[in-house]
């Protein structure tokens, strides 16, 4: 069984706090996609798009991605919220582990990132870049999903017990799986 979760969604839905969060509570790993992009490049990410582009930091996060996803150790990752996008990365992102996308309404979104800084794709209007992005996204969250958890009225507490609480019922259910497999005349 694949001890990975990969935590999906829009920018400001709490991928990092609850990422973080829920490593802690499980004793594992946390990766988060652009701190990581950052630490490998030296490089912020707004530097990056302003210096090789946004080819060059998709190129990033598809390395990073492809790192985590394969993971011989428990993580739980905060995948970066552009990351879906791209067809190879929806199969590591599948195959990856358990998928939790982090749901929120775009106005929530929008709150969170405040004036949007260092995320570039925001430019000076971040309700109307959410409200443009949101829809180019959703379908790939929706696909990739094992589990959606609404985050707009819960702490990131609240989220984490339901991440957490996700893992454990596809780790009983695997685990059930396994026995009755094994019990299984050959």
């Amino acid at each position: 069984m694949q001890s990975r979760i990969l935590l999906i969604g829009m920018m400001g839905v709490g991928k990092t706090t609850v990422g973080s969060m829920a490593a802690d509570r499980l004793g594992w790993t946390y990766l988060d996609s652009d701190a990581e992009i950052i630490r490998t490049t030296g490089m912020t990410v707004p530097e990056i798009f302003e210096r090789r582009g946004e080819a060059a930091f998709r190129a990033e996060e598809s390395r990073v991605l492809a790192a985590a996803a394969t993971s011989e150790f428990p993580v739980v990752v905060a995948v970066a919220g552009g990351a879906c996008r791209e067809p190879d990365n929806r199969r590591r992102v599948r195959r990856g582990g358990l998928v939790v996308w982090l749901r929120a309404e775009v106005e929530v979104l929008a709150r969170r990132v405040g004036r949007g800084d260092g995320r570039p794709l925001l430019g000076d209007d971040p309700l109307a870049a959410l409200r443009r992005l949101y829809p180019e996204r959703r379908a790939s969250y929706e696909r990739l999903a094992d589990a959606v958890i609404d985050v707009d009225h819960l702490t990131p507490a609240e989220v984490t017990d339901r991440v957490v609480a996700r893992w454990n019922q596809r780790r009983a259910g695997q685990r059930r799986h396994a026995v009755r497999s094994a019990g299984a005349p050959a």
